[in-house]
């Protein structure tokens, strides 16, 4: 199914009736629940998050936008339900027993959700741009490296790097990334 402009194929499901829900959930819940689990450490937590999740999606369905993958439109409304539950909880922390409950699980959670976020987007540009930002920037190689072993020159490498990282950053701020 194409878009009116017949350019942008439609990725994500229909979800303003009850069947795009259960398709969303049906893919997508259990990798929810391992992420709010990770992030809040409790079993009831988790699934509530997962919960809300769903239910704002649903609330929101009219400003899904359906060229874009669900699933990290998903996982962006699932960091903010659990960023509300661990702001929760520290309010409601009684003062007699002070239980610090600290930000390290929201930050591994948002570190894991910013890995896949960047991993989509780079899914997104140019294989030529994709393959010298992975060799230059998480691999860490030299650009002459990296240039020797695509048979480029280094200049071209750098070239490619510098116009990968532009599109890069086009592709994450498409997926809605804040980062």
């Amino acid at each position: 199914m194409l878009r009116r402009d017949e350019r942008t194929p439609v990725r994500g499901p229909d979800l303003s009736g009850d069947s795009g829900l259960r398709v969303a959930w049906e893919a997508h819940s259990g990798e929810l629940f391992g992420y709010a689990y990770h992030a809040l450490g409790d079993v009831a937590a988790a699934e509530e998050a997962v919960q809300e999740t769903f239910l704002r999606a649903w609330r929101a369905a009219a400003r899904y936008d359906r060229t874009r993958p669900v699933r990290s439109w998903l996982f962006a409304i699932l960091r903010h339900v659990v960023v509300d539950e661990v702001r929760a909880r520290a309010t409601r922390a009684l003062p007699g027993k002070q239980e610090e409950i600290e930000s390290p699980e929201v930050d591994v959670f948002d570190r894991s959700l910013d890995v896949w976020l960047i991993e989509e987007a780079l899914r997104r540009i140019r294989a030529d741009h994709r393959t010298v930002l992975v060799e230059t920037f998480y691999r860490g190689r030299p650009y002459a490296d990296v240039a020797a072993d695509l048979g480029i020159p280094e200049g071209t490498a750098r070239s490619r790097a510098f116009y990968g990282l532009r599109a890069l950053r086009l592709a994450l701020q498409e997926m809605g990334w804040e980062g």
